[in-house]
């Protein structure tokens, strides 16, 4: 069964379109379905380490994704492909589907995320993808049909068409918007990724974290904001990763307080106000680092 879509003139093309990477403030396991899916709060903030995706219009109703490669200061090769088969792939053609359009597209990625990061990559290109789809080929589906699509596809992708930092529940599909302080931060990715089905599948992982509230949160938001909680999946992705204990150990050594974002293996720290730190010490080969600064609000906001 298909939706009813507002008419509007399908595009020739939308270039340039961000996917931003996400931080969690802190992840909390609260408790697990009957179904086996786990029940979380989290603080999702938007920061500016972007995907750059570009979309062209096809009449033919055929859906393509093109890999164009990795930014260099990514330090992966430009030839690395990703999965025919990603999660843009399939936000464009869950889309097509419900819209029943006839129309297609052309899709290319510039992959600055790292995968395996937990930093949302993936989501976050799944959900400007079906942003940008709406706008290429003429259609707009309602608010709540769009989400409950997002959450078949991941269950951080309703974040993303949230349109700003957001305190997250449930699942993923409760989202209250909130308004962070402005900040920085360094993120550091080490050479090993790490899969959220391993970490969640752990039999020491816990998860009966009591329920934390927005207001208990909001009370610490002037200070170091990213002190509140902890990341449950932390302790049982150090022991699945060392390379996450290795970059925590050089945060501290840099006098920064770090911690795991998502499910790894991405670890960051808030930057004091007055600290620049122009100069990083050398890290291993294949680690990635990056000053990064939280958004106002998604860059596609009011799509």
């Amino acid at each position: 069964m298909t939706h009813a879509a507002r008419p509007l003139r399908p595009l020739k093309a939308l270039y340039d379109v961000p996917a931003p990477a996400k931080l969690n403030l802190f992840l909390h396991i609260t408790g697990r379905r009957p179904d086996g899916y786990h029940l979380l709060q989290s603080v999702f903030m938007l920061i500016d380490w972007c995907d750059t995706l570009q979309f062209e219009l096809r009449t033919d109703g055929r859906i393509s994704r093109t890999d164009l490669g990795h930014q260099a200061d990514q330090g992966a090769s430009a030839a690395e492909a990703l999965p025919c088969e990603d999660l843009t792939v399939q936000a464009a053609r869950a889309l097509q589907r419900a819209c029943g359009t006839p129309l297609g597209v052309d899709i290319s990625l510039e992959k600055r995320i790292p995968s395996q990061a937990g930093l949302g990559g993936g989501s976050s290109d799944a959900a400007s993808c079906l942003l940008a789809l709406q706008r290429l080929w003429g259609v707009r589906l309602p608010a709540q049909d769009l989400l409950a699509m997002a959450l078949t596809l991941g269950a951080d992708v309703p974040f993303f068409l949230s349109g700003g930092h957001a305190w997250v529940e449930g699942i993923g599909e409760k989202i209250t918007p909130i308004t962070l302080p402005p900040a920085r931060f360094v993120v550091v990715k080490p050479a090993n990724g790490l899969s959220t089905r391993r970490i969640f599948s752990a039999p020491g992982l816990k998860r009966d974290t009591g329920t934390a509230t927005i207001q208990s949160f909001a009370a610490n938001a002037d200070g170091p904001i990213f002190k509140f909680g902890r990341n449950d999946l932390q302790p049982v992705a150090q022991a699945l990763c060392p390379q996450i204990s290795q970059s925590l150990d050089w945060l501290e050594m840099q006098h920064l307080q770090g911690r795991m974002t998502g499910s790894g293996s991405a670890v960051f720290a808030q930057l004091p106000q007055d600290t620049d730190l122009p100069q990083w010490p050398e890290l291993p080969g294949g680690w990635q680092i990056r000053k990064c600064s939280n958004l106002k609000e998604h860059p596609l906001a009011g799509w």
